[in-house]
């Protein structure tokens, strides 16, 4: 299949690039959607590594931090992580780095006492609680951290 336009897989990739960062699966994916042929975007992708344009560490770190903004777990962001092809090493890595700047426990009771005015007052209100905090993907010691402190302010 051949590309719609008279654009090269380079040109399409910075201009995705200019707008955020993009992890190379994810660059992958969209120049062979725009019909580039495979070993074209394969060697776009290598020269664009080399160059210091496009880095799977650089981006990682940038949807943690971004994400962790929105309240989300680390269960939830290595699964979002893994989708886009970000290997467990660079993984690991990215959340080294985030590590001085969350504090999971914390942020699990932050985000609920925002959206929770109490812990509640039934076993299906908790439980309606603790699905909220799995679904924003914290682990079952953050979950039950945040339970137990969300709350200690008020």
């Amino acid at each position: 299949m051949q590309a719609t336009s008279d654009s090269t897989p380079r040109d399409d990739a910075i201009r995705l690039l200019a707008r955020r960062e993009y992890a190379r699966g994810e660059l992958r994916q969209r120049l062979s959607a725009k019909g580039h042929a495979p070993d074209e975007v394969e060697s776009c992708l290598h020269e664009l590594e080399q160059q210091g344009l496009q880095s799977d560490r650089r981006f990682a770190e940038s949807f943690l931090r971004s994400r962790v903004a929105r309240g989300q777990g680390p269960v939830k962001l290595r699964a979002e992580l893994g989708q886009r092809g970000i290997d467990d090493a660079i993984m690991r890595e990215a959340f080294e780095a985030v590590a001085d700047e969350v504090d999971w426990f914390e942020l699990a009771a932050q985000v609920l006492a925002r959206r929770f005015a109490g812990p509640g007052d039934s076993p299906r209100d908790r439980a309606r609680r603790e699905r909220f905090l799995a679904g924003r993907g914290f682990d079952f010691d953050q979950l039950r951290h945040a339970m137990t402190h969300a709350w200690d302010d008020i």
